[in-house]
């Protein structure tokens, strides 16, 4: 019997038995009445049954329809649960894809990864390195890790990881130069940070030298370039070795780092995982650090 029915007939009896109504059910299925009336039609020739009685312009239901139309409550039920459940996301044994800004990542996040992999938890997280706007969709990204530097857009949801702390650095081993490596990946880093009074004391006398990405200037550094004004999390490393000094205080520049998603973070439990331990490992730089 059932190789006899088309789906989408039963579909339309169900929005016309649903609203009572051909003119109704043609515009919640954006089809045209017609199309309604000819499925309706189809239907009642292949069961060879009445389904609705039409009186005066109205429709009533047949005893056959209401029999059908239960039939079509429950059956519609389980495939529309079904069908949620096949387009939420897969929460486990699955890759947790994270965009974070290429220094940060390496500096960082990388030297970390091995820790959190320790704790067990039954998906891996992939690194992707980007910085700016995040296109979740197209990347097939699940989170990133961004400075609100630039507005990502209410569409976005964010939670917050910690504070920014930056110093002025230079090699433990570096000549007295006067260049100052400034990063240009983020927009307006040097006025913003000429407006921090312990810096811009620091940075008089200083040229200013213009490189692409952080982790250039802290090469630079390191090289005996020249100066250098980063994110004090990019050095945890260098400062603990004693590759760098700091040339100034550490002070906050007003900034802070924030987990993206496109969806509320309570959906998926791998992101409020990752994203407390975030919180908790970045935390633990903080106390070693300033």
């Amino acid at each position: 019997m059932i190789e006899r029915i088309s789906l989408n007939s039963l579909k339309f009896f169900y929005f016309v038995a649903k609203y009572g109504s051909v003119t109704l059910a043609a515009k919640k299925l954006f089809v045209t009445q017609s199309a309604v009336s000819k499925q309706i039609y189809n239907l009642e020739e292949a069961l060879n049954s009445a389904l609705f009685d039409r009186k005066n312009k109205t429709l009533v239901m047949t005893e056959q329809g209401e029999i059908l139309l239960n039939c079509c409550h429950q059956v519609f039920g389980q495939l529309d649960e079904c069908l949620i459940q096949l387009s939420q996301p897969k929460t486990h044994n699955k890759q947790l894809v994270l965009s974070c800004e290429p220094t940060l990542s390496m500096k960082w996040l990388i030297p970390r990864l091995s820790k959190f992999k320790k704790l067990g938890h039954d998906f891996e997280v992939v690194l992707l390195t980007a910085g700016g706007v995040v296109d979740f969709e197209k990347d097939n990204i699940d989170i990133a890790i961004r400075r609100n530097d630039f507005d990502w857009g209410e569409h976005i949801y964010s939670e917050k990881i910690a504070d920014e702390y930056i110093a002025m650095i230079q090699a433990t081993t570096s000549s007295d130069t006067k260049d100052v490596l400034i990063s240009t990946s983020r927009p307006n880093f040097f006025k913003s940070i000429s407006r921090i009074a312990e810096l811009k004391q620091s940075l008089k006398g200083y040229a200013k030298v213009e490189l692409e990405h952080f982790y250039l200037c802290l090469e630079g550094c390191l090289a005996g370039l020249g100066a250098t004004v980063i994110s004090i999390y990019m050095i945890e490393k260098e400062l603990e070795w004693n590759l760098l000094q700091k040339k100034s205080p550490v002070v906050q520049d007003g900034s802070a780092y924030y987990l993206l998603s496109h969806r509320a973070f309570e959906e998926d439990p791998r992101k409020i995982i990752f994203l407390e331990w975030l919180k908790a490992e970045m935390n633990e730089s903080q106390h070693k650090l300033l």
